[in-house]
């Protein structure tokens, strides 16, 4: 997975960081950083979670005694991952950040929050919401993955705030994220109409033509969209 932080100084060379306050703090030039690189990946993961959950399901797993009701059950954990994944993966290049500051105080308190939330959310999706809604307990796991996607959000919007406290504010990108989205949903949405037309139902074959659908989709959507491709990418079309 990307990870931007990578490119920030690991010591303190005296041209890339000034002394404030008795803190290394990065200068302004590295505070778009820790928010670039990341959600290229997340995004299309979290929806691919969400939407075409049970095709990943199936072709990983479907086969002898795993069935279909197997496949819509573990699609709906997978579905509550996908909720909080962005949130949660953007929160550990936050904290990377804090120990770049030689901070390590800070991401353990609002880690210790997300714990906490998590257990209280955990209890309360996991055990007492299937008898509100009169459903089998069984899909009180769904709700772990849920409250965990929940509380990793929490998380992140403190680490965030308090980020912005100690070097200023950092780009959101927050356009170039929702054409992400906007570009995650269409390449999901066409894969998800494949999959009702296709005339074959063989897990494996249901799941390669779905999800690489659903993957040239989504560069070609982000693309369109005016993002470049991740280097990597970039670097495998360009190779002889």
């Amino acid at each position: 997975l990307p990870h931007p932080l990578n490119r920030l100084p690991k010591c303190p060379p005296k041209n890339k960081w000034t002394l404030r306050r008795s803190v290394l703090i990065p200068k302004p030039e590295h505070r778009p950083l820790v928010n670039r690189g990341g959600p290229r990946a997340y995004v299309p993961s979290a929806i691919g979670f969400i939407v075409l959950g049970d095709v990943i399901v199936a072709t990983v797993y479907r086969s002898g005694h795993f069935r279909a009701d197997d496949v819509t059950f573990v699609w709906s954990v997978l579905a509550g991952s996908g909720v909080g994944l962005l949130a949660s993966t953007s929160g550990r290049l936050y904290s990377s950040a804090f120990y770049a500051l030689r901070d390590t105080r800070t991401p353990l308190k609002f880690a210790l929050i997300r714990v906490s939330l998590t257990l209280i959310l955990g209890y309360l999706f996991a055990l007492q919401l299937p008898k509100l809604l009169n459903i089998d307990h069984r899909w009180g796991v769904a709700g772990l993955t849920l409250s965990a996607g929940l509380a990793g959000r929490i998380e992140f919007a403190l680490l965030r705030h308090s980020l912005h406290q100690r070097i200023g504010p950092i780009p959101s990108h927050s356009a170039r994220i929702t054409r992400l989205w906007f570009g995650a949903f269409l390449a999901s949405g066409f894969a998800y109409g494949l999959k009702l037309i296709l005339p074959f139902h063989s897990p494996i074959l249901v799941g390669v033509c779905v999800l690489s659908t659903y993957g040239i989709g989504y560069i070609l959507a982000i693309r369109a969209l005016g993002i470049p491709l991740p280097g990597s990418i970039n670097r495998l079309f360009s190779r002889p």
